[in-house]
Protein backbone atom coordinates (compact mmCIF):
# COMPACT_ATOMS: atom_id res chain seq x y z
CA UNK A 1 0.00 0.00 0.00
CA UNK A 2 1.11 3.55 -0.62
CA UNK A 3 0.71 4.49 3.04
CA UNK A 4 -2.89 5.61 2.37
CA UNK A 5 -1.93 8.78 0.54
CA UNK A 6 -4.76 10.80 -0.97
CA UNK A 7 -4.33 9.08 -4.35
CA UNK A 8 -3.80 5.57 -2.94
CA UNK A 9 -6.18 3.03 -4.52
CA UNK A 10 -7.04 1.55 -1.11
CA UNK A 11 -8.68 4.86 -0.20
CA UNK A 12 -11.31 4.23 -2.89
CA UNK A 13 -12.62 1.21 -1.02
CA UNK A 14 -12.37 2.84 2.38
CA UNK A 15 -14.28 5.90 1.16
CA UNK A 16 -16.91 3.75 -0.51
CA UNK A 17 -17.53 1.60 2.56
CA UNK A 18 -17.27 4.59 4.89
CA UNK A 19 -20.70 5.80 3.79
CA UNK A 20 -23.22 4.15 6.12
CA UNK A 21 -25.74 3.23 3.44
CA UNK A 22 -23.49 2.13 0.56
CA UNK A 23 -22.62 -1.35 1.88
CA UNK A 24 -26.13 -1.84 3.26
CA UNK A 25 -27.72 -1.18 -0.13
CA UNK A 26 -25.18 -3.39 -1.90
CA UNK A 27 -25.92 -6.25 0.50
CA UNK A 28 -29.66 -5.76 0.07
CA UNK A 29 -29.18 -6.31 -3.67
CA UNK A 30 -27.07 -9.46 -3.24
CA UNK A 31 -30.01 -11.77 -3.90
CA UNK A 32 -31.09 -10.01 -7.08
CA UNK A 33 -32.80 -6.93 -8.50
CA UNK A 34 -35.11 -4.92 -6.25
CA UNK A 35 -37.46 -2.00 -6.61
CA UNK A 36 -36.79 1.05 -4.40
CA UNK A 37 -39.81 0.31 -2.20
CA UNK A 38 -38.63 -3.25 -1.67
CA UNK A 39 -35.20 -1.99 -0.70
CA UNK A 40 -36.64 0.45 1.84
CA UNK A 41 -38.69 -2.33 3.41
CA UNK A 42 -35.77 -4.76 3.49
CA UNK A 43 -33.26 -2.22 4.82
CA UNK A 44 -35.47 -0.34 7.28
CA UNK A 45 -34.53 3.00 8.79
CA UNK A 46 -33.62 4.67 5.51
CA UNK A 47 -35.65 7.56 4.11
CA UNK A 48 -36.76 7.61 0.49
CA UNK A 49 -34.53 10.63 -0.13
CA UNK A 50 -31.40 9.00 1.31
CA UNK A 51 -32.12 5.76 -0.54
CA UNK A 52 -32.49 7.65 -3.82
CA UNK A 53 -29.22 9.53 -3.20
CA UNK A 54 -27.44 6.27 -2.36
CA UNK A 55 -28.79 4.46 -5.41
CA UNK A 56 -27.72 7.32 -7.69
CA UNK A 57 -24.25 7.45 -6.11
CA UNK A 58 -23.74 3.69 -6.49
CA UNK A 59 -25.07 3.77 -10.05
CA UNK A 60 -22.65 6.61 -10.81
CA UNK A 61 -19.81 4.44 -9.48
CA UNK A 62 -20.88 1.63 -11.85
CA UNK A 63 -21.75 -0.62 -8.90
CA UNK A 64 -25.47 -0.74 -9.72
CA UNK A 65 -27.53 -0.69 -12.86
CA UNK A 66 -30.98 0.83 -13.11
CA UNK A 67 -33.61 -0.77 -15.32
CA UNK A 68 -36.81 1.05 -16.27
CA UNK A 69 -39.71 -1.03 -17.58
CA UNK A 70 -42.35 0.46 -19.86
CA UNK A 71 -45.33 -0.51 -17.75
CA UNK A 72 -48.17 1.41 -16.25
CA UNK A 73 -47.20 2.58 -13.70
CA UNK A 74 -43.52 2.53 -14.73
CA UNK A 75 -41.38 0.02 -12.86
CA UNK A 76 -37.77 0.69 -11.87
CA UNK A 77 -35.39 -1.92 -10.52
CA UNK A 78 -31.80 -1.80 -9.35
CA UNK A 79 -29.30 -4.64 -9.63
CA UNK A 80 -25.64 -5.14 -8.85
CA UNK A 81 -23.16 -4.94 -11.69
CA UNK A 82 -20.19 -7.30 -11.76
CA UNK A 83 -18.14 -4.58 -10.11
CA UNK A 84 -20.79 -4.17 -7.39
CA UNK A 85 -20.93 -7.94 -6.85
CA UNK A 86 -17.14 -7.94 -6.35
CA UNK A 87 -17.66 -5.90 -3.16
CA UNK A 88 -19.88 -8.49 -1.49
CA UNK A 89 -16.94 -10.52 -0.13
CA UNK A 90 -15.15 -7.56 1.53
CA UNK A 91 -18.46 -6.32 2.94
CA UNK A 92 -19.21 -9.84 4.18
CA UNK A 93 -15.77 -10.01 5.83
CA UNK A 94 -16.49 -6.78 7.69
CA UNK A 95 -19.88 -8.18 8.72
CA UNK A 96 -18.22 -11.34 10.06
CA UNK A 97 -15.73 -9.21 12.00
CA UNK A 98 -18.61 -7.20 13.45
CA UNK A 99 -20.46 -10.34 14.50
CA UNK A 100 -17.37 -11.74 16.19
CA UNK A 101 -15.98 -8.59 17.82
CA UNK A 102 -18.98 -6.24 17.95
CA UNK A 103 -19.74 -6.79 21.63
CA UNK A 104 -16.13 -6.13 22.63
CA UNK A 105 -16.01 -3.04 20.40
CA UNK A 106 -19.22 -1.61 21.89
CA UNK A 107 -18.01 -2.32 25.42
CA UNK A 108 -14.67 -0.61 24.73
CA UNK A 109 -16.49 2.49 23.49
CA UNK A 110 -18.68 2.60 26.59
CA UNK A 111 -21.81 2.53 24.38
CA UNK A 112 -23.41 -0.24 26.42
CA UNK A 113 -23.66 1.83 29.61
Amino acid sequence: MDRLLADCRARLGFDLLGNTWNPVVLLALAEGPRRPGELRTEIGGISAKVLTETLRRLEGCALLERSVYAESPPRVEYALTGLGRSLLEPIGALGRWSAEYGDAFVAAQGWDD
